[in-house]
């Protein structure tokens, strides 16, 4: 096996400070459980992320998702400003050509009839939800239920890139699966610079909600050059950016399942790091087998991973589905 990434930290702090300009505050490290995950699939996990809004790509209701598409993200919860941590959805009819909150609900319930999962995404881009404390945590863990109530939603994605307190997410989370009575599903997207150290506060979260954690699909684009699990920098847009990076989550304390690989539908979907679906499969091919490696290789193959994820299905719409159809087959999703 690789050497752990938690004992070459502070070798790496100097470089580390150079890539991390503007990163995340860090706080003390959560308490990490053992790793039992809680969601599975007969399959992998194909995510893909459904827009509430019109970006310029397509617009389409849910029951348009392809069926490769096991596990849909619904993007974007947002911050309720009358209570603090708290989150509200509401889906913008207008911009979706009339699709209305019935249609929304129906649809959910169909793809779950299907075998698949839909959950929430919270924050993206421009999405700022604060969980700082004890109040907070309980708002977004009350607020989150509500809506999983409401819309029949499987359970929450937290995609906030503008910082986390992972103290208070842990708190906030497992307070919503106690409320949730059942085993939902709990997925995050953390950007690169998210885990280039264990002081991070997703790497912290990730360690601390092991338990209960679905799937983490990093974001392996927007993202520059980073720091691979062999103390090499790589560079976004190839197969060892992936392997590399995957490695880090990899060699902690979570089971491969629970680690996915998230890439851009198309060029246009993201500022930078679109790959090929080839270079997907390569990655796949790579850590799980150790077969069809490019320059990094890691030393034991991890076995089945967790799958794969996209920004967007929307953006996928106007490739032809592509993603889709290649990762759905690679994945097993159909």
């Amino acid at each position: 096996m690789h050497r752990s990434f938690r004992n070459r930290a502070t070798r790496l702090l100097p470089a580390l400070a150079l890539l991390a300009a503007g990163a995340l505050a860090t706080a003390p490290a959560a308490q990490a459980q053992e790793s039992t995950p809680v969601e599975t699939a007969d399959s992998q996990w194909l995510t893909g992320y459904w827009h509430n809004f019109d970006n310029g790509s397509t617009t389409m209701p849910l029951s348009d998702v392809p069926e490769e598409y096991n596990l849909v993200a619904v993007a974007f919860a947002e911050s309720t400003p009358d209570t603090p941590g708290g989150i509200t959805f509401d889906l913008a009819s207008d911009e979706l050509g009339g699709y209305t909150e019935q249609q929304f609900k129906d649809d959910i319930a169909d793809i779950q009839d299907q075998g698949r999962k839909v959950i929430l995404s919270v924050g993206g881009e421009k999405g700022h939800v604060n969980v700082t404390n004890a109040t907070e945590a309980a708002n977004f863990a009350d607020s989150a239920h509500d809506l999983m109530r409401e819309y029949g939603f499987d359970g929450v994605d937290i995609d906030l890139e503008h910082g986390i307190n992972a103290r208070y997410m842990e708190d906030a989370l497992r307070s919503l699966v106690g409320q949730a009575g059942s085993e939902p599903i709990i997925t995050m997207a953390p950007q690169t610079i998210d885990f280039q150290a264990p002081s991070y506060e997703y790497y912290q979260l990730a360690e601390g909600i092991s338990d209960i954690l679905t799937i983490i699909n990093m974001q392996y684009y927007n993202s520059g050059s980073m720091m691979g699990c062999d103390n090499n920098v790589y560079s976004q847009g190839s197969v060892d950016f992936l392997t590399a990076q995957a490695c880090i989550q990899l060699e902690m304390d979570l089971d491969p399942s629970q680690v996915g690989l998230g890439l851009p539908a198309t060029p246009s979907a993201a500022g930078g790091g679109h790959q090929p679906t080839d270079n997907v499969i390569r990655a796949l091919d790579c850590l799980e087998r150790g077969e069809n490696c490019a320059s990094f290789s890691p030393d034991t193959a991890y076995g089945q991973i967790g799958g794969a994820m996209t920004w967007s299905v929307n953006w996928d719409a106007t490739n032809n589905n592509e993603f889709a159809t290649a990762l759905g087959q690679r994945l097993n999703t159909t």
